[in-house]
């Protein structure tokens, strides 16, 4: 069962309109068009997206907390793309394992469509299955399985998943780097890392990589209207396919030998947008 928290007893959508009312006073913008989910090893991407308006501990806005995972910088990040459009940076991401429920999983993504973001790019490290992607290879998300058992909507809200992450985003992405393999993301509830016939299993349904987040906010986004693009760094060959043990220190180190790189393209695939 999961915990209560406050931000899960208030209305979802009225909390997520007071945190962008809240972020346009904290940051003099009115419109972010983009908004972005930096997850392990792609945070260095806000400093080349462009100009950095404000940046604000996300804790300061409603619906938010600290960050309970090493490797999240804990920030709301305003940034002034070379274009002249503005981009929120959501480096504050809630997973559902931290048992808040589901609802402020999902509140960074509300919180951006409020905020009138109409594309939302969501980045993860992850486990892969295919042995011919090392750590440090970047992968386009083009679907994904959600294995937590829970949905972001509630009631009777009904909305298409059908090519939930864009096809027109990933082709820009492959314009700007064509040698990007794509494969299908599927979320488990975590803490604990997936053991090695779990990650047969996903196989099995489908799954090329395997992680603890993306999946829920994705459909939050779609249930929004937004335009929906996923990247995932392979962090480490899933259990099973790598002989080695799983660390999260194996984790941050992948993510920091491939940062720079990794959070370049990003850069150059935000400035197609």
């Amino acid at each position: 069962m999961d915990t209560e928290h406050s931000a899960d007893r208030a209305d979802p959508f009225e909390l997520a309109q007071e945190a962008a009312d809240a972020l346009r006073r904290a940051t003099g913008i009115d419109t972010h068009e983009i908004a972005l989910t930096l997850g392990s090893g792609w945070g260095q991407a806000a400093e080349l997206i462009g100009e950095t308006v404000a940046e604000i501990p996300a804790a300061e806005i409603p619906g938010f907390t600290p960050p309970a995972l090493e490797g999240h910088v804990g920030t709301l990040r305003s940034v002034r793309t070379a274009a002249g459009r503005h981009a929120l940076v959501i480096g504050a991401r809630t997973h559902y394992y931290e048992g808040r429920g589901v609802r402020p999983v999902v509140h960074g993504v509300r919180t951006a469509a409020a905020a009138g973001a109409r594309t939302m790019i969501l980045t993860n490290g992850c486990g892969g299955l295919n042995p011919s992607w090392g750590p440090g290879t970047p992968v386009l998300i083009s679907d994904h399985l959600n294995l937590t058992g829970r949905s972001p909507l509630e009631g009777a809200t009904f909305v298409d998943l059908t090519d939930l992450y864009s096809p027109r985003l990933r082709e820009l992405a492959r314009g700007v780097d064509p040698t990007l393999d794509e494969g299908v993301y599927a979320q488990f509830p975590g803490p604990h890392y997936e053991t090695p016939a779990e990650v047969r299993m996903a196989g099995v349904l489908g799954a090329d990589l395997v992680g603890m987040s993306t999946a829920l906010e994705a459909i939050a986004a779609r249930h929004a209207g937004m335009e929906v693009f996923g990247i995932s760094l392979v962090t480490n060959q899933a259990a099973g396919i790598s002989a080695t043990p799983l660390s999260h220190e194996e984790v941050l180190e992948a993510g920091r030998a491939a940062g720079a790189r990794i959070s370049g393209l990003l850069a150059r695939i935000v400035a197609q947008l």
